[in-house]
């Protein structure tokens, strides 16, 4: 089924797509999309959303198993604590990518802004994981508590995968950044060590995952080298507080 986003509100659009999804509708095109909110928010499982366009914020918050590819860029908020399911983008995401996110999969071709992965969390069986192609900006995995994040600095410039103050506030999950870190872009609750035998091998499923998803040639990151970054406190504002 396809639906026309154009000029369309997104309270408008956002009916629509319920509607279609009610009806029984389970691969949905949405074309001409200009920056409507909410796209795919709290929706279940089993529906393919394929948007053409940029997208407005809070694409698939709250998202419970439905799929939602982007062929082009993101605005902020992708994947606001969304529970399950994916999001696959094929250009670059704003802000706060998986924020507060506590299952599923978000993978995106490019470049990410600030603060991705903030607040990320893992729960028995959930388990979110944020895989990057290209870079991402200042405070990566801010107070991330569960889940994985990976870097993969697609373009392999000069440029660092990273911005500065990564891991801040950090207390659990795993990051896998390609390439080296300097000590002056990490927050000082996080450390930095190789990864393992079985680091490695979540590693290269997720990576060839995404790869498969974004249709890039993945085999040459699994050559390179990683650096594996984990919270050295469960409490590093511990003292902060009177309990």
């Amino acid at each position: 089924m396809n639906i026309n986003a154009q000029n369309a509100h997104y309270r408008d659009l956002n009916e629509r797509i319920r509607a279609a999804v009610a009806d029984g509708e389970r691969d949905i095109t949405l074309d001409n999309v200009r920056g409507q909110r909410y796209i795919g928010a709290g929706l279940n499982g089993g529906t393919r959303i394929t948007v053409s366009g940029v997208p407005g914020n809070d694409l698939a918050a709250f998202m419970n198993g439905a799929e939602i590819v982007v062929r082009g860029n993101v605005q902020d908020g992708v994947g606001n604590t969304m529970n399950s399911g994916k999001v696959v983008v094929h250009g670059d995401a704003g802000d706060i990518l998986g924020y507060s996110m506590r299952g599923g999969r978000i993978f995106v071709r490019g470049s990410v802004g600030y603060r991705a992965g903030i607040h990320m969390k893992a729960y028995h069986e959930h388990f979110p994981a944020v895989v990057i192609g290209n870079r991402a900006r200042d405070y990566l995995g801010e107070y991330m508590a569960g889940g994985i994040l990976a870097v993969l600095n697609i373009e392999s410039s000069d440029q660092p995968c990273v911005g500065q103050w990564v891991g801040t506030g950090m207390h659990g999950g795993v990051m896998y950044l390609r390439g080296t870190v300097e000590a002056h872009r990490l927050g000082r609750e996080v450390g930095v060590s190789s990864l393992s035998e079985s680091d490695w091998s979540l590693l290269e499923s997720l990576i060839d995952e995404f790869c498969s998803d974004v249709g890039v040639t993945g085999r040459r990151f699994l050559c390179a080298e990683f650096v594996k970054l984990t919270p050295q406190t469960t409490r590093p504002y511990g003292t902060l507080y009177a309990y």
